[in-house]
């Protein structure tokens, strides 16, 4: 069978440990055969990383900036204990995710992949849930410190015109008091007369952190949740901490009501969908007691923290889809999950794995139809629809990973089979279908 042209290349991003054996194997048996890919590759592993200084990450942004579509492979963000894992690296690098996502700007949207055969573990959700997270700034884009002895930690801007603005986090001195709920401190004169605050006295060393954001960047993702909402049909509800954050959650807040009612309403109350703002605690409270079929949208960490509860009441972590969709135009197609680094280590000694492809699976067939939708090739749309469905009829033929067997609970008796074996029963099912 004559395979697919391309015309426009995909960013192709490679990643770590058994995502990468997956990587591969998922090209070998269902794309290639079907797919004259076109791609400029990024090796983003871990060492590959380390060796380039972590510009290789920089590039592959830049790369997706250029052609518009990207795949990604899962990678590792080293913590002190891959740092010991792996001692040639010259440092804890930064995440690589949050890395292209600094650069790209933009929201994820996350949304479970299900099937007939696996229900929720909240019985009342009927419907999946997409999260729309951030991606810019919050604790992705930190610059934090460790500090001892007595001092004075300030938040501090600088104005070029020469203003500047001060506010006092904490004072470590033996004589002086926590002030990190006294954020409108200008100089330690105001400092007189604090009583009934913690004394920091004997705490030991003292942890800080900065994170910012930017109003061009918060607007973007307010107009691509609303966007997604009205083009999918579905509620948006947008959930933060402004009681306790009033200004950083709270600028959030603001800039979601204005773009509702300056731009949004109106369309949103044609269609007969609701837009609502509520505290994270409260919104969590919500999502639970749903019938599911809504976006929620989410500030950077809270998403990614509510994605994989999310994933995983529906099924597993390795069931999601996951796009970045820059405010720029260029999309990133990913798995929702890490690097499988268990299965990893029991295939370096030889044994079979069953470690679940789907999420890995949709990211390419997600960035291969968009990219036929982009360059007008109707057969490539065709073919990422195609392996979509090769893939959950599999599942629904009750042939599946081990992570998935224990969750039937239709009354079939499902078959686990080894990574290869699952990736060979789509590559037969998918074949039919493009015959």
């Amino acid at each position: 069978m004559q395979r697919i042209p391309m015309t426009t290349p995909l960013v192709e991003m490679d990643g770590d440990e058994m995502t990468r054996i997956l990587w591969q194997m998922i090209k070998d048996k269902l794309i290639l055969p079907h797919v004259d890919l076109k791609v400029e590759y990024y090796d983003l592993g871990l060492l590959s990383r380390n060796a380039t200084d972590d510009q290789i990450t920089v590039d592959a942004a830049n790369a997706t900036k250029k052609y518009g579509v990207a795949v990604k492979c899962a990678t590792i963000t080293p913590n002190a204990q891959r740092m010991e894992e792996y001692p040639q690296l010259k440092k804890m690098w930064a995440s690589p995710n949050g890395t292209i996502r600094s650069i790209l700007d933009g929201t994820v949207f996350r949304v479970p992949i299900t099937i007939d055969k696996i229900k929720p573990v909240v019985k009342n959700w009927e419907a999946p849930i997409t999260i729309a997270r951030h991606a810019y700034g919050d604790v992705y884009k930190g610059v934090e410190m460790v500090v001892n002895g007595s001092g004075t930690a300030c938040l501090v801007f600088e104005g070029k015109d020469g203003e500047t603005q001060r506010h006092v986090i904490c004072e470590t001195s033996e004589s002086t008091a926590d002030m990190a709920d006294m954020t409108d401190m200008t100089d330690m004169a105001d400092m007189t007369d604090m009583t009934g605050m913690a004394d920091m006295t004997g705490l030991g060393s003292v942890i800080l952190q900065g994170v910012h954001n930017t109003e061009r960047s918060i607007r973007s993702f307010a107009k691509s949740c609303f966007q997604y909402a009205l083009d999918t049909k579905q509620d948006l509800w947008f959930s933060t901490k402004d009681t306790i954050s009033k200004v950083y959650d709270g600028f959030f807040k603001e800039v979601f009501e204005n773009e509702y009612n300056a731009h949004y309403k109106e369309q949103m109350d044609a269609l007969g969908l609701e837009y609502f703002y509520t505290l994270i605690d409260d919104a969590v409270a919500r999502v639970m007691r749903s019938k599911g079929g809504f976006v929620w949208a989410c500030k950077n960490y809270d998403g990614d923290v509510m994605s994989d509860m999310i994933s995983t009441a529906f099924g597993s972590l390795a069931m999601m889809t996951s796009v970045l969709v820059s405010p720029d135009g260029p999309v990133e197609y990913e798995a929702a999950h890490g690097t499988v680094t268990r299965h990893y280590y029991r295939h370096l000694k030889g044994e079979k794995t069953s470690t679940n492809p789907i999420a890995t699976i949709f990211a390419w067939s997600g960035a291969l139809r968009k990219r036929g939708e982009l360059d007008g090739i109707g057969d490539l749309t065709v073919y990422g629809d195609a392996l979509e469905a090769a893939s959950l009829e599999t599942l629904n033929a009750g042939i599946m990973t081990q992570d998935l067997v224990g969750l039937v609970e239709d009354g079939s008796s499902p078959r686990s089979v080894t990574s290869e074996e699952f990736l060979d029963e789509i590559a037969r099912r998918l074949a039919e279908k493009l015959r």
